[in-house]
């Protein structure tokens, strides 16, 4: 498999090339060249398979023979070593549970799954990687614990002070070894902004191999299939029309569906549930594309004004918006919409949801006011312990710490506080 890069000005690549150095040398994202639908038996009988079955059917192709076939299973049964329940929440409404791995968010398949790549692929090299990520709450945790201890891979993870739980900041600043945080002064954009600048900057890359653990990364954003195609194999009804709806920020998630339905999942539509940070809201609106400065709401993983992975969903589409437009609806929800909704949940299905399930239980209770003859998925991609100081109020309930968390909520926070790209640079080069 041959990865191009969007912005059409770098050669291509191989997966482990695509891997290794994050973003391509134009500094486009990477896009598998082909995409080959899976046989149509597989889809039709898919209960009768693994999850470890079923993603290894699912992203072999795109990493093709450059991890052999038994080591590539070896990576996905590590990755996918939890589970992913289906819930049902109202008689059309289910909900899909990614939240039960090590640090308790939908991130550790892809930063696991991208973790076992890198240091196989890298396992042959006495080469150091430097991965830099920027994170607006469960990405630092995922990648921390799902880089910590790989031979020949520092990481670096930069996220916004005072914009993370205390939760997510204790999940990515109390594993010491070879991960590093950088609390910033600023927005996760800010963040975001800095490790793009770093990707740029000769200074830094002539003396470093950076990659990145965003879903900018292949081995990041691609894993994010199995979750679509495990909700399906679950399901008891598949005679009506399947809608997803995905609390949406950066765009990996539901990109990474609209993969799943290139391959033949019979997906209908997708529903990109936004909070008020509504970039892509607006651009299905008026069919112009404009970004803004995000705003801090209480579903801070969402918070992102510039979302990365936009491109590839314009890729997947051919860049035609009318076609685009039919599959993907999107809403916007305030935070008081999204502390009712999460209250309506509790009170009538008791199931507690976080403030990013609920609003993508929002997205499918607006898109069936219009679209009733549908089953709708809507992702609960993080546990709600995360957000104690948001949820506990709202229903009135105390939630227990379970054993992930338990593990690193009193152990001491390690971050360096940065203001400025050069402060970023001279750690990167002190480093």
């Amino acid at each position: 498999m041959k990865y191009y890069s969007l912005n059409r000005k770098a050669k291509k690549v191989s997966f482990k090339t695509a891997v290794i150095k994050g973003l391509a040398e134009d500094k486009g994202l990477y896009f598998p060249e082909t995409i080959q639908k899976l046989p149509s038996d597989f889809i039709d009988n898919i209960e009768q398979y693994s999850n470890e079955d079923i993603a290894f059917r699912v992203i072999q192709q795109f990493v093709g023979d450059e991890i052999p076939d038994s080591i590539l299973k070896e990576i996905i049964k590590e990755t996918l070593s939890f589970d992913f329940p289906l819930v049902d929440i109202e008689d059309t409404i289910k909900t899909l549970e990614l939240f039960h791995g090590p640090t308790m968010a939908f991130k550790d398949v892809g930063a696991r799954f991208m973790a076992r790549c890198l240091g196989h692929l890298n396992i042959d090299s006495d080469k150091e990687v430097t991965v830099l990520v920027a994170t607006s709450g469960d990405t630092g945790g995922a990648v921390a614990s799902g880089f910590l201890g790989v031979k020949n891979v520092n990481v670096v993870i930069l996220y916004p002070s005072g914009k993370v739980s205390e939760v997510q900041e204790k999940q990515l600043t109390t594993l010491g070894q070879n991960i590093k945080a950088l609390e910033v002064d600023g927005t996760f954009d800010d963040c975001q902004a800095m490790v793009k600048k770093a990707f740029l900057d000769q200074s830094i890359t002539s003396k470093i191999q950076l990659t990145s653990a965003n879903s900018i990364n292949v081995a990041r954003w691609l894993p994010q299939m199995f979750y679509f195609f495990f909700a399906y194999k679950q399901l008891k009804n598949k005679e009506k029309k399947l809608v997803f709806s995905v609390p949406s920020g950066n765009f990996g998630n539901i990109c990474a569906g609209m993969m799943a339905k290139q391959l033949g999942l019979p997906i209908h539509r997708f529903i990109a549930a936004n909070n008020i940070n509504d970039v892509v809201t607006r651009y299905l609106q008026t069919g112009d594309y404009q970004i803004t400065a995000s705003h801090q709401t209480i579903s801070n993983a969402m918070d992102v004004g510039d979302p990365s992975n936009f491109i590839r969903i314009q890729e997947i589409y051919k860049n035609d918006f009318d076609a685009l437009k039919e599959d993907l609806h999107s809403y916007s929800f305030t935070d008081d919409q999204t502390r009712e909704a999460m209250l309506s949940i509790y009170k009538n299905s008791n199931y507690i949801a976080d403030p990013h399930g609920a609003v993508g239980y929002l997205g499918t209770k607006k898109y069936q006011k219009k679209y009733q003859d549908t089953q709708c998925v809507f992702l609960e991609t993080a546990h709600p312990v995360k957000f104690l100081d948001v949820i506990e109020p709202v229903i009135n309930t105390t939630i227990d710490f379970p054993p992930q968390i338990k593990a690193v909520i009193d152990k001491k926070k390690e971050a360096t506080f940065i203001q400025s790209y050069d402060e970023l640079k001279s750690f990167l080069l002190d480093k």
